[in-house]
């Protein structure tokens, strides 16, 4: 005669192991395919596990009151028929492990008619109230997990009445939320808008920068007054050139990157190194009307002040009339992101994969500010960096942000030491 060892079940939500509470049969017992044979409970709640032979009981392996590592033996069938039900079971047991949408959680094979599963007289282990009828009718539904029949209790949903998508027979959290969505009240007034062209290759870098890199932000507030006067004073000096000040504020950065050469650089994950990049290649991220684009300026820490103020000038222009070629919007290595044209003081910026860090400036307005002591009305603004924190601590990304901010506060000083 042939045996069958049944293991004890993955339960779902990283539970490794589980306690005997009570045995349903006993050896020598017969049961059939879908047939509880224990009651166990888990660190989450009690659980009725099914046994996927048919049979008589060899042997029970675990006495009540002991605890049970998932993929012990559980219970011994000797005879009867086997069928497919081991593969069909290790095929859920291996969906579970996967951690999909379609996950089977808890136990139950599905083969077998209607019925044959039995039940034991005891009142059903969950402290959620269960649905009048739920559990009585002809088609009872295969055993849950804990989370996933709370998950239809507190909706409101009868178990027995949820469409199962999977030839398992047992519902799944994708079984519960897609029946939870169609019960659901349907918003009127609504407007799809598909993500797709710029808007979709924006929406996938971000998330793809969420997702990999750990980011932190750090900021501070700087008095302005005398960067705004710098600019209106080389305005006047550099003939020919429109010095804005994002040109400034983007020789500022270069000067400070070359103290804090961390920040030009991006993380190799799979060969697990950081990469320093020798140039500059300076993004500067633009709004315009086909949604947030950074063109690129490459080598900007070899142009000097006028060069940085054409080159930005054109990419402006070329952004502006969606001219921008492809060529133009890759190469960066650090960003600038001049956010105060929106009217907004600060901005924890998402980090413009692959990059390491991203600079801003929010809007520059009067506010009382502490000068020698005295109290006085001063231009100020905040600067902010996100930094990805797999290339520097905190020490370095501070250090760069108050460099930065003594060049804004100084700026004649910072550009006199170059020239």
């Amino acid at each position: 005669m042939s045996m069958q060892v049944f293991l004890l079940p993955d339960l779902g939500e990283g539970l490794t192991e589980a306690e005997i509470v009570e045995w349903k049969v006993k050896p020598g017992d017969t049961v059939t395919i879908d047939q509880v044979v224990v009651e166990v409970e888990t660190a989450k709640a009690s659980v009725e596990v099914p046994c996927p032979f048919e049979g008589v009981v060899g042997e029970l392996h675990a006495a009540e009151g002991t605890s049970l590592a998932v993929g012990a033996p559980l219970i011994s069938i000797t005879g009867g028929a086997v069928a497919d039900t081991p593969a069909a079971h290790e095929r859920y047991r291996e969906e579970e492990r996967a951690g999909s949408g379609n996950v089977l959680i808890g136990y139950g094979t599905g083969h077998g008619p209607t019925g044959r599963r039995k039940r034991s007289a005891a009142a059903p282990q969950w402290s959620e109230k269960v649905p009048q009828g739920a559990l009585n009718r002809t088609t009872a539904p295969k055993v849950l997990s804990p989370i996933v029949r709370s998950m239809a209790l507190q909706g409101g949903l009868d178990l027995a009445a949820i469409d199962v998508a999977g030839s398992h027979g047992v519902i799944t959290r994708a079984d519960v939320e897609r029946a939870l969505s169609s019960s659901a009240p349907r918003a009127e007034g609504v407007t799809r808008i598909p993500i797709t062209g710029i808007r979709k290759t924006i929406a996938d870098k971000l998330s793809r920068s969420r997702a990999e890199i750990p980011e932190a932000t750090v900021w501070v507030d700087v008095d302005a007054t005398a960067l705004l006067q710098a600019r209106r004073d080389l305005d006047a000096s550099i003939d020919g050139v429109k010095v804005t000040l994002l040109a400034v504020l983007a020789k500022l950065t270069m000067i400070a990157l070359s103290k804090f050469p961390e920040l030009n650089s991006t993380v190799d994950t799979e060969a697990g190194e950081i990469l320093l990049y020798e140039n500059v290649g300076l993004g500067i991220a633009a709004q315009t009307d086909r949604g947030l684009m950074v063109p690129v300026v490459p080598q900007a820490d070899k142009a000097d002040l006028k060069e940085l103020a054409e080159r930005l000038a054109e990419l402006t222009e070329l952004a502006r009339t969606g001219s921008l070629p492809a060529a133009r919007l890759s190469g960066g290595t650090f960003t600038l992101n001049n956010y105060g044209v929106f009217g907004v003081d600060g901005s924890a910026a998402i980090i413009n994969h692959p990059e390491a860090a991203i600079l801003g400036i929010g809007r520059i307005i009067d506010r009382p500010w502490v000068v020698d002591g005295q109290l006085a009305v001063r231009k100020v603004a905040q600067l902010s960096l996100a930094f990805d924190h797999r290339v520097c601590d905190g020490g370095v990304a501070g250090g760069f942000l108050r460099t930065v901010a003594n060049f804004v506060e100084n700026p004649v000083v910072a550009l006199g030491s170059v020239r």
